[in-house]
């Protein structure tokens, strides 16, 4: 395992909304035997509110806010020595302050789904506020794109198999 790694032993998932950051993230820390964090489930869990109640009653610039303040507090756990995979939600990567706290405290790996996975996966669910335009969907994934391709590493979904990404992950230069 790299240095960096056992010094801030942090591994986070980026990558756009279905991507399957919570399902592989979940699986990899098993595997890892690390503690799972899921920063989404984290901040509707403090609040009370669904992502998609905090986006309608509160704007996006308020829940960008929120994701901020929870994903520091959840690194200053991986910077006390907690081994810890997150899944980010698909924006929080965007955000150059955030990338630099990443990148200070972990490895971050971009799960690289396809856009007509990620567009299946997300026709099966109704709680993304920003995939109800299709149009502004399909741009947002472009954009989000650049963002995500700065982690440290990349790996490309596929399958919706878990753990072939898993599999993907660990066969990653980090960890040999």
């Amino acid at each position: 395992m790299i240095l960096k790694l056992k010094c801030a032993p942090g591994i986070y998932l980026v990558g756009f909304m279905a991507a399957g950051k919570t399902t592989i993230g979940r699986a990899l820390a098993e595997r890892l035997g690390w503690h799972f964090i899921d920063l989404d489930e984290e901040i509707e869990a403090a609040h009370k509110l669904s992502i998609a109640e905090i986006f309608e009653t509160r704007g996006e610039e308020e829940f960008r806010r929120i994701e901020r303040e929870a994903l520091r507090a959840r690194v200053k756990a991986v910077e006390s020595g907690r081994p810890t995979v997150m899944a980010l939600g698909g924006g929080t990567f965007v955000a150059p302050a955030n990338v630099d706290l990443l990148e200070n405290n972990g490895i971050t790996i971009w799960l690289d789904c396809p856009f007509a996975v990620v567009q299946r996966r997300v026709a099966q669910t109704g709680h993304r506020p920003l995939a109800r335009q299709p149009e502004r969907f399909a741009q947002l994934y472009d954009e989000r794109r650049q963002a995500y391709a700065r982690a440290a590493y990349s790996v490309r979904i596929e399958s919706d198999d878990p753990d072939v990404a898993v599999d993907a992950v660990m066969r990653l230069p980090l960890f040999q």
